[in-house]
């Protein structure tokens, strides 16, 4: 904790940490909003669901484009214009009564302009802190975010259930707006410019260890995904029991992100903290009472941080300084695919003969799979206990008189 006290007394570096958080706070709610929201008004989960769909759609094929554009015009002006475009979209969701196929428009919209605060905030930490304490800055970042996850869920359920999806819909745009106007108006943000990219868009995932980190992160978000469907299928009769278990993972994953994440990160450390996910996972399976799976997943949840503040340090590190954004929203966009293949695939073995037992195993699955991806390419992975995690210098010919 010492070397966590030192970072947040670094200037600025608290402050921008609490004003991303709030900002990336409606990420926590939007979700479970807009399903309460369409099904209120059409009866129909199906056609909530749909909508759900084109919101993640729009945020997977946006993100790195989005990310893209603020090394072309800058992160204040993109910040600002996907912030209001965003806003105006849910807005329009909670006051409009229009056909469904008119909400799939306006979830699509909202899912491409959601800001890319991720991609920002993490480029700007690589020119915040030094090499090598930017390891320690990520797994921080990805403690602190499950805060949101607890809390979010918890306080939109109960703004949509005691004053209406549409005051829960509100919320969000006012949270969404604040923040963001917190976050843009930094003095980090405008101190912080990412030069303008030379190579042609998508050519960053040629880099081993983004694309790595981009397959890891898919199959790690889809292990997340399916066990969030397993444990609302396990305890659907108490919704309390299961709020309260995921709470759980992700307090097992705030502590472990606090006590192990300013770690040294080798080429095997990414693999090691996917070990501790996967056997905890892997035991949720074996008895389905709410104890012991409120245990598992704690145990599993310690290494859920400090392996995304891995992923985060490899990222950066593999990049050149203009491509950080672009790199972060790629990884962003796997992740996304991920959380959707996750919630399909444990909902398609919910229904079948297997059941939830099932489901919970092909969480175990995914993430043996991002497991044996860490370990077969480990080669691929740069080692950070020297070098730390500072992006490669943009470098240009400087010209000469002779």
């Amino acid at each position: 904790m010492a070397g966590y006290r030192e970072l947040l007394r670094t200037p600025g570096v608290a402050r921008i940490i609490a004003a991303q958080l709030t900002a990336r706070f409606p990420n926590g709610m939007i979700s479970l909003v807009i399903l309460l929201h369409i099904e209120g008004i059409t009866g129909s989960y199906g056609a909530a669901g749909v909508v759900l769909a084109a919101l993640s759609i729009g945020q997977a094929i946006a993100g790195p484009v989005t990310s893209r554009w603020m090394g072309r015009w800058g992160m204040r002006p993109v910040l600002t214009l996907t912030t209001a475009v965003c806003a105006a979209s849910l807005s329009a969701i909670a006051f409009l009564v229009v056909p469904v196929p008119a909400y799939i428009v306006l979830g699509f919209l909202a899912g491409a302009s959601t800001p890319p605060i991720v991609a920002a905030v993490r480029t700007i930490y690589a020119k915040m802190v030094n090499s090598t304490q930017l390891t320690a800055l990520y797994s921080l970042d990805a403690s602190l975010q499950e805060v949101i996850w607890i809390l979010a869920p918890v306080l939109i359920t109960f703004i949509a259930t005691q004053a209406g999806t549409v005051a829960g819909l509100v919320l969000v745009v006012v949270v969404l707006v604040a923040g963001g106007a917190w976050f843009i108006l930094s003095p980090e943000v405008g101190r912080v410019r990412i030069p303008r990219s030379k190579r042609s868009f998508g050519t960053v995932l040629t880099r081993p260890p983004v694309l790595i980190a981009t397959v890891v992160g898919f199959l790690l978000i889809g292990s997340f995904a399916a066990v969030e469907a397993s444990v609302v299928a396990t305890f659907e009769h108490d919704g309390l029991e299961a709020g309260i278990v995921l709470a759980v993972f992700s307090v097992g994953s705030l502590a472990g992100g606090l006590a192990f994440g300013h770690l040294p990160m080798g080429p095997w450390a990414l693999a090691r903290r996917l070990t501790v996910v996967t056997a905890g996972l892997a035991l949720t399976a074996v008895w389905l009472d709410v104890w012991w799976i409120g245990a598992t997943l704690f145990a599993a949840g310690i290494g859920i941080a400090p392996a995304l503040g891995t992923l985060s340090a490899v990222t950066t590190a593999s990049v050149k300084f203009s491509d950080t954004a672009e790199a972060f929203g790629w990884v962003g966009t796997g992740q996304l695919i991920g959380a959707a293949l996750g919630s399909a695939v444990a909902g398609f073995l919910i229904d079948g003969p297997g059941g939830v037992t099932a489901a919970y195993a092909s969480a175990a699955v995914f993430c043996a799979l991002a497991l044996l991806v860490a370990v077969v390419f480990v080669r691929g992975l740069p080692d950070l206990r020297v070098r730390g995690a500072s992006p490669i210098p943009d470098t240009e010919p400087v010209p000469t008189i002779t």
